[in-house]
């Protein structure tokens, strides 16, 4: 796992460019708010950079690759990997301070993308950036689109100029099954029963390969084999969830944690229980802020109920790269550095994220496995003409 700190143990380097700025480099440390620099935390700070000024300059990457004690070449290939990043370089004009992005996928495309692009150009005339992007996960209500952090289903003119005049730029929390709820409704129980001895893990795995279930990211590898391969590498041993579904059409994984996000978490918990995990990576998709919101506010919760038993959990977010869907270049991304698919062998269940065995899966293997292994089953999302989002298929089922 990494270290904590300004990395004082390696011998710090001068010359890598650029000099740094002692007032921009104290600025940051105050917009960042920390003391201690990670260096897997680089896409972290970039984040905090992108929401809090709107873009990141030159001076603000020399300051950062000081702070972390590496080179500004790789600040700047990680700040440009990720198209969520608006990066300023000499020549470059700085963003407008507002952008609104409108989805272009295909259900937003049938749906009025186009005319709604051209009537915001047309209304703010340049004032307001308006960004065609790829799917954004809510194809449900297209046309899509998002300003700031507030998700705006159904969108039109009215609609995105009345958030604007408003400044209503925080995401709008949904109704979900929180914690309490869960709990009532037998939430939990499972989990405990297996910390506390009374399930054997050894039965859990058998129980979990008897069913079938396979990882559902689309390698399709065993869960319950997974998990044995795991059981038997040396500790510490880590857990990273893809939560970053970026391909067009798919809102599966948003649906369920807006939604029942306890279900999710229990199943990264049993997971977490039976292979005997030290600590949790959750990345997330950046497009999904009110997901972030519930996924923080019920970890904290959970880490009250179980008197902070349960392991460290971090949240991170994607930067809008499609390719970190791949487990690989999800860990690389995790450790603050390019999505960039790793070679194999290794493979990341011997040496994963920062070196150690790693139990990678996605949202969808979780709740399935945390609803007692539910065998050969795909969750499939229909937007528009539809009478339920959300249905379940067996593997194989022809649905036409």
């Amino acid at each position: 796992m990494p270290k904590k700190g300004n990395f004082k143990e390696k011998k710090k380097l001068r010359s890598r460019g650029r000099n740094v700025d002692p007032a921009v480099r104290d600025n940051l440390i105050q917009l960042i708010d920390i003391q201690d620099f990670r260096r897997d935390h680089l896409i972290e700070y970039l984040h905090v950079i992108q929401d809090k000024i709107g873009y990141i300059d030159e001076k603000y990457m020399t300051a950062l690759a000081d702070l972390l004690d590496i080179s500004q070449t790789e600040v700047y290939e990680v700040a440009t990997f990720y198209h969520h990043f608006d990066v300023i370089t000499n020549g470059t004009s700085k963003p407008q301070s507002l952008t609104v992005r409108v989805c272009d996928s295909v259900s937003c495309q049938l749906n009025g993308a186009d005319e709604l692009i051209e009537n915001l150009e047309n209304y703010y005339k340049g004032t307001v950036r308006i960004q065609r992007v790829p799917c954004i996960g809510r194809c449900q209500s297209a046309p899509a689109a998002t300003v700031k952090f507030n998700e705006v289903d159904k969108a039109d003119l009215k609609k995105i100029k009345t958030i604007i005049d408003k400044k209503s730029f925080d995401p709008v929390i949904p109704d979900y099954i929180g914690m309490e709820e869960y709990i009532q409704d037998g939430g939990y129980e499972l989990y405990s029963q297996i910390k506390e001895g009374k399930i054997k893990k050894e039965s859990v795995v058998e129980e979990l390969k008897n069913s079938n279930l396979r990882g559902l990211g689309g390698a399709g590898f065993p869960a319950g084999q997974k998990w044995e391969i795991l059981m038997g590498q040396p500790q510490p041993r880590l857990f990273a969830i893809n939560l970053d579904e970026g391909e067009p059409g798919t809102f599966k994984d948003r649906f369920y944690l807006e939604s029942d996000p306890h279900r999710f978490l229990e199943g990264m918990l049993i997971a977490s229980s039976v292979v005997e995990i030290d600590k949790i990576y959750i990345y997330l998709r950046d497009e999904y802020p009110a997901v972030r919101h519930i996924l923080e506010k019920e970890l904290s919760y959970l880490k009250d109920k179980f008197n902070n038993t349960i392991p460290d959990v971090e949240l991170r977010r994607g930067a809008g790269a499609y390719i970190c869907g791949e487990e690989s270049a999800m860990i690389e991304s995790i450790e603050g550095k390019r999505g960039m698919p790793r070679l194999r062998p290794p493979f990341v269940a011997q040496v994963g994220l920062f070196g150690r065995p790693t139990l990678a899966h996605n949202m969808e293997t979780l709740i399935l496995g945390e609803g007692y292994f539910t065998k050969r089953c795909r969750l499939v999302h229909v937007s528009r003409q539809k009478r339920k989002e959300r249905i379940e298929i067996l593997l194989g089922q022809r649905t036409s």
